[in-house]
């Protein structure tokens, strides 16, 4: 059974930076990509980053330039870190990853900018 386990988040400053751990457990035979989401109350899941096996990142408008992704694949870890915080980054971040060609969601962890 493949977990993710998120680390990090919390409260961060406007301009500041905050980062964000995924690390998949369990036993599997091939990560495909991992990534990140966030959601605010009421409002729809949306893409923050994501990340291949092979290395092809995708941004979303809103955080290119100030987010970057990365993976460990030796760890199975997706790592995000966030620069420039702005409040509007502020949401529940999920990590998700595609395992075995299966899609799995962390529990999620909050991200706050607030001065």
């Amino acid at each position: 059974q493949v977990q993710l386990v998120e680390s990090g988040g919390g409260l961060g400053q406007p301009g500041g930076s905050l980062g964000l751990a995924c690390a998949a457990s369990g036993s599997h035979c091939r990560l495909y990509n991992m990534g990140w989401y966030r959601q605010a109350p009421g409002k729809q899941r949306e893409l923050a980053a994501q990340i291949t096996s092979m290395r092809i990142i995708n941004y979303s408008n809103s955080v290119k330039g100030r987010f970057t992704i990365s993976l460990d694949s030796a760890k199975n870890t997706a790592y995000l870190q966030m620069n420039n915080l702005k409040p509007e980054d502020t949401d529940v971040y999920y990590c998700n990853a595609n395992i075995n060609l299966e899609m799995y969601w962390g529990r999620g962890t909050q991200v706050t900018v607030s001065s």
